[in-house]
């Protein structure tokens, strides 16, 4: 009797040390967001202010891809940090251009040349929870690319898209109501 006794402690005290990101993955839910609350945001990289003695103009953000960060450039030699997920290789770029455009809970229509690679993808998406964009889109010009949020938290900090710049739907949301259209974007490649 005493030996099932311990024997059963020793196995839930193994599980609680071998699951605390899985605690941790619960406890973060989604915040409260128009009809989409059901998924979990969890991201290892977390938002944090920095010091910034560079040239750029408070609102202008500098997508750092070999870094996987992204820089707000805020006023008073700062700028907000943030984690983000880059394209893979092959889908690396670089170059200067503007917010041209932002939307909540945005549509996804797949590129032509995406679908080339991923036939089984769907032709488009309504925004929502399950959507690839996320909460938040930020388009970049005129080009294919956004700084969107994702429905794959998990992928913050690596490289792995098709050359958007990806961020986690708290995180997006953030940059999204600290940024105007027409807001500088350097991507530094």
């Amino acid at each position: 009797m005493r030996f099932d006794s311990l024997l059963r402690a020793g196995l839930v005290m193994a599980s609680l040390v071998a699951a605390p990101a899985a605690f941790a993955f619960v406890v973060q839910q989604a915040p409260t967001d128009q009809r989409y609350t059901d998924r979990p945001m969890v991201s290892a990289i977390q938002r944090e202010t920095v010091s910034y003695n560079g040239p750029y103009a408070p609102g202008t953000i500098i997508v750092a891809t070999s870094e996987r960060r992204l820089y707000l450039v805020l006023g008073d030699h700062q700028a907000l940090k943030y984690g983000i997920g880059v394209g893979r290789p092959g889908f690396t770029w670089g170059g200067v251009l503007k917010v041209s455009m932002k939307k909540e809970w945005p549509d996804w229509t797949p590129p032509t040349a995406m679908l080339k690679r991923r036939p089984d993808l769907p032709r488009h998406m309504k925004g929502g929870i399950d959507n690839p964009l996320g909460a938040r889109a930020l388009y970049l010009g005129s080009s294919e690319y956004r700084i969107h949020g994702s429905n794959e938290p998990d992928t913050i900090g690596q490289a792995v898209s098709s050359g958007c710049i990806r961020m986690t739907n708290d995180d997006v949301k953030d940059l999204y109501e600290r940024v105007s259209v027409g807001a500088k974007v350097i991507v530094e490649n």
